[in-house]
């Protein structure tokens, strides 16, 4: 998540805020505990909810030499799928996602703790979403094209 001061253009971005390299050296990776991803009885709701996740803020990123601080995140993440299937297919680069238009919503508060700086977006039911999808992707050697 970047904030910026103004309009969103590079000049203006005063905060970065995202996972650091994993161990493993993945990035923009975070680990979910069991539990925090859960299901309506429907099956059709997911909902992904953490709070603390440990992540840094890295105002000048992506500059290589950009300095990073801890901060904390907690956020609550929803996807209601609609009626509307959807499915994206490019054999050439082994790609597939097949699932449905999506209703997301998100609410997100982030703690720099040795800046003193807290920023929380709007709550749940005020958050809106331009596109959203929700469904099963498969790429690379998991990749076999579909038949239909």
């Amino acid at each position: 998540m970047t904030l910026f001061k103004g309009q969103a253009v590079p000049a203006n971005q005063v905060h970065d805020f995202h996972s650091p390299i994993s161990a493993e050296g993945l990035y923009w990776v975070t680990p979910v505990p069991t539990g925090a991803l859960t299901f309506s009885a429907d099956g059709k709701t997911a909902t992904l909810q953490m709070t603390n996740v440990p992540i840094i803020d890295q105002p000048r990123w992506p500059a290589m030499d950009a300095e990073t601080t801890p901060a904390f995140l907690d956020f609550k993440l929803v996807f209601t799928p609609t009626e509307e299937s959807v499915k994206y297919e490019d054999p050439m680069r082994q790609y597939r996602f097949e699932g449905f238009k999506a209703i997301a919503k998100l609410e997100v508060s982030v703690r720099v703790p040795s800046i003193d700086f807290a920023f929380k977006t709007d709550p749940l039911d005020m958050s809106k979403c331009d596109f959203a999808v929700i469904g099963e992707e498969v790429n690379g050697k998991y990749y076999e094209p579909s038949k239909s």
